[in-house]
């Protein structure tokens, strides 16, 4: 296990990376090499933006910065929008489509290890 140590910085000094889907992107602000039990990462879906159905072999939990979309989670699809908190279980298929103008951005929490990702279908 790496030294733990405390860290501050700007979360903008953490490069995006692209994500399946169209316009959107990940940053990776805190990873295993960071702490031991959790990861937070950033994503941003610009509007008009989306991520296909998709499951995570592990949970995560999510809470929504900015902007609005449309998600849908096992059969249900809900409205999210800025200080809207999301609990995705393992294995549970789910997908994002932007509603507004403006960038929808999430921070998205989830364990430490692996994370299989598999594309699903919606519906």
């Amino acid at each position: 296990m790496p030294q733990i140590t405390t860290r501050v910085f700007p979360s903008a000094s953490v490069e995006s990376t692209p994500v399946a889907g169209k316009g959107a992107t990940r940053a990776m602000l805190l990873g295993p090499q960071e702490t031991p039990n959790f990861q937070m990462r950033k994503f941003t879906i610009e509007p008009g933006g989306s991520i296909p159905a998709h499951t995570n072999s592990v949970e995560h939990e999510q809470y929504v910065l900015s902007g609005t979309a449309r998600i849908g989670i096992g059969g249900e699809v809900h409205e999210v929008s800025a200080g809207d908190v999301i609990f995705i279980p393992a294995g549970v298929p789910h997908w994002y489509e932007t509603t507004g103008d403006a960038p929808y951005v999430f921070l998205c929490l989830g364990p430490n290890g692996e994370d299989r990702i598999e594309m699903a279908e919606t519906g």
